[in-house]
């Protein structure tokens, strides 16, 4: 049954908090554009001078621009938190096996550090009665 557990690559989940941390960066370059870079102006689609009132069509167009713009941000943001919750628990993962591993191996040199004390006394104590029993 020993030989039946399951291993766990360490190296393979650095490589997916290194990832994580890349998409992490760009969502937060993504997050600044949708932000900043997404500007439009008014009457920046249309507007008729001659008229008294404005040109309908781009003010319907500059309204939907702006819902889409909080759209996108409220998803960007989402993503954010994902990608936040994910890196973390993928961080606390990786550091609990690398913490399980340690305990096992430090488990087994303590093991194989106990028989070998334990049979280098037993050797010692018989080694020192034939002396005494010599004498």
């Amino acid at each position: 049954m020993a030989g039946d557990g399951y291993k766990v690559d360490l190296s393979a989940l650095d490589n997916v908090i290194k990832k994580l941390n890349g998409i992490i960066g760009d969502l937060g370059k993504t997050s600044q554009d949708t932000k900043h870079k997404t500007y439009l102006a008014s009457g920046a689609l249309g507007f008729s001078p001659s008229c008294e009132a404005p040109f309908q069509e781009a003010d319907d167009l500059a309204a939907a621009h702006g819902d889409m713009k909080t759209y996108l941000e409220s998803v960007v943001h989402h993503l954010e938190e994902v990608m936040d919750d994910f890196g973390a628990k993928t961080k606390r993962a990786h550091g609990a096996y690398q913490d399980a591993e340690a305990d096992t191996a430090s488990a087994v040199n303590g093991a194989h550090t106990a028989s070998t004390s334990s049979s280098t006394a037993g050797s010692n104590a018989s080694s020192t009665a034939g002396s005494m029993s010599g004498a």
